[in-house]
C-alpha cells in the first residue's frame, strides 16, 4: 500500500485566521478569544472574507502558514471546497475554531467547541489526513450531505431566520413535516439500489417514497444528530442511510429512534457503506455541510480518501 504524503510543513508557528466578514458581535468576541491564544504561540494574521475572491486571495498568500477557519460547517466547507477545486487541498494544513450553530465536523472529531480551548488544541495538535466527498459538479463536501425532510426543513427555515432567529429551524421542521409526504427517489451505492420498505402506515400516495437519505463522512448533521453513528472521516468509506418512514406514525417513531441513536435497527431504515453514491428521482434540495443546493433530479458523490489535512488533538 502506498503511504500518503507527509503533512505540509508550516513556516514556524504562523497562523492565518479566516473569519466571516459579516459575523456578529458575539462571534467577534469568540474570535478575539481564540486569536489571543494563538498569538501566545506564534504569529497571527486575521483575514475577514466576504466572497470567494477574497478567500482565494488569502489562500494565495499563506506562505506555509496554518489556515485557521473561524466559523461553522459552512465556512469549513467553503475553504476546503476552494482548496479542492484549486488543487491545493493536499498542501495546506487547515485548523478549525468552531463558531457555527451546528459544528458537526468538530463534534465528529471531538474537537473543542469553546473557541479559546479550540485554539489551544490547534497550537498543540497534529495534522490528520481526512477523506472528503466530491459531487458530480466537482464540489467538495467535508462532513455530510442529505436530502428529503431534513433538507426541506433547512430550506424552509432559511426564509424565516430574519424574523424568528434560533426558532427558524424547529418551525421549518414542523412546516416541512406537516407538508411533505415523501419523495420518489432512488439511491444507489456502488451501483446497487438501496431500497428500505416504507413502513406499515406509509399512507396513500407514498408507496416506494423515501422520507430522507444521507451520505456521511462524519457521524452527525444538524448540530449533533448522529444520523451516521458509525461514520469515521478517514476510514475510506462513506456511510449511507436511507429512510422509508413516510407515514405519520412511522415518521414520529423514526424521529424518536434517531434521538435515542437506535434508528439503524428499524426495518424502514437501510444503512450501507461504500464509495460511490447516486441519488435520482424527484427534484430535491441537497444539504451539503449545511449549504443548500438548487433542486436537482440527479446528483452523485464519490469518496476521495486522504484528500486534505485538518489539525486534531495531539495523541
Amino acid at each position: 500500500m502506498t503511504e500518503p504524503p507527509p503533512a505540509p510543513e508550516a513556516t514556524g508557528d504562523t497562523y492565518v485566521v479566516v473569519a466571516n466578514a459579516s459575523a456578529g458581535s458575539a462571534d467577534d468576541q469568540a474570535l478575539d478569544a481564540a486569536v489571543a491564544v494563538l498569538e501566545r504561540a506564534g504569529s497571527v494574521r486575521v483575514a475577514r472574507t466576504g466572497d470567494g475572491d477574497e478567500l482565494a486571495d488569502v489562500v494565495s498568500h499563506l506562505a506555509g502558514a496554518t489556515l485557521v477557519v473561524a466559523g461553522g460547517d459552512g465556512s469549513l466547507h467553503a475553504v476546503v471546497d476552494h482548496l479542492w477545486r484549486t488543487g491545493r487541498a493536499g498542501d495546506v494544513t487547515v485548523a478549525l475554531v468552531p463558531l457555527g450553530t451546528g459544528n458537526d465536523m468538530a463534534r465528529g472529531l471531538d474537537l473543542p467547541l469553546d473557541p479559546a480551548t479550540a485554539a489551544t488544541a490547534i497550537t498543540r495538535g497534529t495534522p490528520r489526513r481526512l477523506d472528503l466527498l466530491e459531487d458530480d459538479t466537482g464540489a467538495a463536501v467535508v462532513n455530510a450531505v442529505h436530502v428529503g425532510l431534513g433538507a426541506e426543513a433547512a430550506a424552509t427555515a432559511s426564509g424565516l431566520k430574519e424574523r424568528l432567529g434560533p426558532l427558524a429551524y424547529p418551525v421549518g421542521a414542523l412546516v416541512a413535516g406537516v407538508r411533505e409526504r415523501g419523495w420518489a427517489l432512488e439511491v444507489t451505492v456502488d451501483g446497487a439500489v438501496v431500497s428500505p420498505p416504507s413502513g406499515g402506515d406509509a399512507g396513500e400516495g407514498t408507496s416506494g417514497a423515501l422520507l430522507m437519505a444521507g451520505v456521511g463522512n462524519g457521524p452527525s448533521i444538524g448540530g449533533g444528530t448522529r444520523l451516521f453513528p458509525t461514520a469515521v472521516p478517514d476510514d475510506g468509506l462513506l456511510d449511507v442511510v436511507v429512510v422509508g418512514a413516510t407515514g405519520p406514525a412511522a415518521r414520529i417513531a423514526f424521529a424518536a429512534a434517531l434521538r435515542k441513536g437506535t434508528h439503524l435497527g428499524r426495518e424502514d431504515v437501510a444503512h450501507v457503506r461504500g464509495r460511490e453514491v447516486r441519488v435520482t428521482g424527484d427534484a430535491v434540495v441537497h444539504n451539503a455541510d449545511g449549504e443548500l443546493s438548487e433542486e436537482v433530479t440527479e446528483r452523485s458523490y464519490r469518496l476521495v480518501p486522504d484528500a486534505w489535512w485538518l489539525v486534531v488533538a495531539a495523541g
